[in-house]
């Protein structure tokens, strides 16, 4: 499956288991928008709070600054991931209610009850969602809501997360919602439903130290 994808649908094992500076963002149909999905607005602001909010979990979790320095190194594409990975949670939420499917708290809380305990504990939990897939804390629950809506989505198709027929119905969501990106971040491929990184040389991503700071075009 897609590196990117993985990211967002983390069924794995266990469960089986600031953001660019832009001073004229958005494209011109879309003045502010990161990208625009169902008519809905995602704005650069709201990108770059989720993206921070991750930094600062990432800078708590690691208090030494060469460690700090080469996690950041290694999430270089914290900020398109991100966009990558909202777009796709409503893709996905989008598909799951083509299909009828809906996902209690109950649900939610029972899995990350049997999360925890795989993990060894709440924190430990946290700290390998924050870790391996880019999920701060506070975002934990949302995202296990998805995973449930896809467990549930693969089973109501026959298939699983892996399979063509999963993501066909992900594509058939795609059109649905007419996922428009910031020409910044690349471009939606709606039969992959996968952001698809556009050609910019003239943008180069530095990444900072200060504050846990996110990458700044220039």
């Amino acid at each position: 499956m897609h590196r990117r994808r993985r990211t967002a649908l983390v069924l794995t094992a266990a469960i089986a288991a600031a953001a660019p500076l832009l001073t004229a963002c958005g494209s011109d149909a879309h003045p502010g928008a990161a990208a625009v999905v169902g008519g809905q607005r995602i704005t650069v602001s709201q990108l770059e709070n989720r993206v921070d909010e991750v930094r600062r979990a990432q800078r708590a979790a690691v208090p030494d600054e060469a460690q700090y320095q080469q996690v950041l190194a290694s999430t270089s594409s914290l900020t398109r991931d991100t966009l990558h990975n909202m777009v796709l949670d409503q893709v996905l939420h989008r598909a799951a209610q083509d299909q009828g499917i809906s996902v209690t708290r109950h649900q939610v809380e029972q899995m990350r009850t049997n999360l925890e305990q795989q993990a060894g504990g709440a924190t430990a939990l946290e700290t390998a969602w924050l870790q391996k897939y880019g999920i701060a804390p506070a975002r934990l629950d949302d995202n296990l809501r998805l995973q449930l809506e896809a467990q549930q989505l693969a089973k109501q198709l026959g298939t699983d997360t892996s399979q063509p027929a999963f993501w066909k119905a992900l594509s058939k969501a795609s059109q649905e919602l007419r996922i428009d990106l910031n020409p910044r971040y690349g471009t939606w491929d709606v039969q992959k439903s996968s952001r698809v990184d556009a050609r910019t040389p003239w943008v180069r991503e530095v990444t900072t130290s200060a504050g846990g700071g996110e990458p700044v075009t220039a």
